[in-house]
């Protein structure tokens, strides 16, 4: 048998016609066979070109509102025939099946159904039976048939046939059946987990992806599975690489967690917060952030929850950075920064998070909630004497959304909602604490007055002692621990205000 195969047929029915004319009247440029069915039939005849109804090939109607059309074994044989295959050849003879050597369908849009709000009835409805079933086929016969599973394949298939006068090769069909049986698994995928509420499986297909310079490091091959431009317009700069996804995931998720407040900046560095800060400007937010740790921005990731103007963007051009994130930016600060050929500029669209963390572990996968809950004054339960003023309050929830964001085990050290230092990422609990001292003290900070944040409960009450000593007077944890009394009797022999939330904030 010949790899390359001259196209003589055509069952084309889709759900998109967008594209399909060119294809339809080059198919016919080339004398190549045309059935089709419902819409599809009726916009090939709408053309001018000649084509056969399938229901003039299988004697039977279309059925039951048109659930029932290509479901038939003279479709079915035509597409399947083995085109060598001496018993195949015989029955195609005996009961008078077609050869269709070329399939194109578009599948009912499930997804994009279900995105709509649509009615149960109606999402159902969008499940395409024939389409998927005609996928399946031509694609598991693909040394014989060529299929075209989508609107998105529509170009090449066209350049293909318009390069060669109708004839393709086996590794085009070959390629195409793979797309197919890409096309097809999405597509069940996304019924399952439409309809799926008892089961205890995953199933993820993401249809767009890239690859990536390399993962986290050279010797590492990396990809990114997704749509990044839903997520951001690229305005400047290099590809982003693994590391600046993973870090640009950590500064999108902390900045959610002060949407619609006010001016505020942070500068990210290995997925945790070196700097940090809410004022009445972005630029003064950006000044004071970038005080929290001078030395970590260099190379960071930076994010601001409103408009970067021309004064910030004055101030950030002194540093070297390898991203910069805004929901927007003034022409001029664009210029501004555009002036470093390599900074990677972009800005943020409104598109909703995932609501599920995945990753792997061991010989499986690990997926859970992602942490919706962000403290608030609700959530506070005072159990010492001494009560946190209003100011105190508002530092001690500021310092928990970030601590939410931190690497565990992690202290946050906050005053004035300026991040002055973090512990992060450390096995110990007092290691956190003694690494956020230190650094706030290296960078020149008061800490009387600041406020203390940890991710879990103290078990003992060495936290709270170091914590006063070196001048902070208020604290939020989640409380829990059957030795919380300790720390509560230690705050309440030196006046030490601190609050409870009820919420352990373990990111691993």
């Amino acid at each position: 048998m010949s790899n390359s195969k001259q196209l003589t047929s055509a069952l084309i029915s889709v759900f998109h016609k967008d594209g399909l004319a060119p294809i339809v009247q080059k198919l016919n440029e080339l004398n190549v066979t045309i059935y089709s069915t419902g819409g599809t039939e009726t916009f090939i005849k709408e053309l001018g070109i000649d084509v056969i109804p399938v229901e003039d090939v299988t004697s039977y109607p279309s059925i039951l509102g048109g659930r029932v059309k290509t479901l038939h074994p003279k479709i079915f044989g035509g597409i399947l025939n083995r085109q060598d295959h001496k018993g195949d050849i015989a029955e195609m003879k005996e009961y008078e099946i077609p050869q269709i050597d070329l399939v194109i369908v578009d599948l009912y849009p499930f997804e994009k159904t279900v995105a709509s709000g649509a009615s149960e009835a109606d999402i159902v409805e969008k499940i395409d039976i024939g389409g998927i079933s005609l996928i399946r086929a031509a694609a598991k016969n693909f040394k014989d048939t060529f299929i075209v599973s989508s609107m998105e394949q529509y170009e090449e298939f066209l350049h293909i046939i318009s390069e060669n006068n109708g004839i393709t090769t086996l590794a085009q069909r070959k390629k195409f059946a793979a797309k197919s049986f890409n096309v097809s698994s999405h597509y069940d995928t996304a019924i399952f987990n439409y309809f799926n509420e008892d089961e205890v499986v995953f199933k993820a297909s993401e249809q767009k992806g890239q690859v990536l310079r390399y993962g986290e490091n050279p010797h590492q091959k990396g990809y990114f599975f997704g749509d990044l431009d839903a997520m951001f317009d690229k305005i400047h700069g290099k590809e982003l690489s693994y590391n600046n996804l993973l870090d640009v995931d950590a500064a999108v998720n902390l900045m959610e967690e002060f949407k619609g407040e006010a001016p505020t900046f942070a500068i990210l560095k290995h997925n945790n917060a070196c700097g940090f800060a809410q004022r009445n400007t972005i630029k003064e937010a950006y000044v004071d952030a970038l005080a929290g740790d001078p030395v970590s921005a260099f190379g960071g990731i930076l994010i601001a929850n409103t408009t970067i103007d021309d004064a910030t963007a004055q101030e950030i051009n002194d540093l070297f950075c390898e991203v910069v994130i805004a929901p927007s930016y003034t022409e001029s600060a664009l210029e501004i920064l555009q002036s470093k050929k390599n900074r990677i500029i972009l800005v943020q669209k409104e598109v909703a998070l995932p609501t599920q963390l995945v990753r792997t572990s061991l010989n499986g996968l690990l997926v859970q909630d992602k942490d919706f809950i962000t403290d608030t004054i609700e959530h506070l339960t005072y159990v010492t004497n001494t009560k946190p003023s209003a100011t105190e309050i508002e530092d001690l929830l500021f310092a928990s959304k970030l601590c939410k964001n931190t690497k565990s085990n992690t202290i946050v050290l906050v005053k004035n909602k300026q991040l002055l230092a973090s512990g992060t990422g450390q096995t110990s609990r007092v290691d956190a604490l003694h690494q956020a001292i230190e650094k706030a003290k290296n960078f020149g900070f008061d800490l009387n007055g600041a406020a203390m944040a940890s991710d879990a409960f103290f078990p003992f009450p060495d936290c709270v002692e170091i914590a006063d000593k070196a001048g902070i007077k208020s604290v939020i944890q989640p409380g829990g621990s059957i030795k919380d009394q300790l720390s509560i009797d230690y705050c309440n022999a030196n006046n030490v205000s601190m609050v409870t939330t009820g919420t352990r904030h373990f990111k691993h």
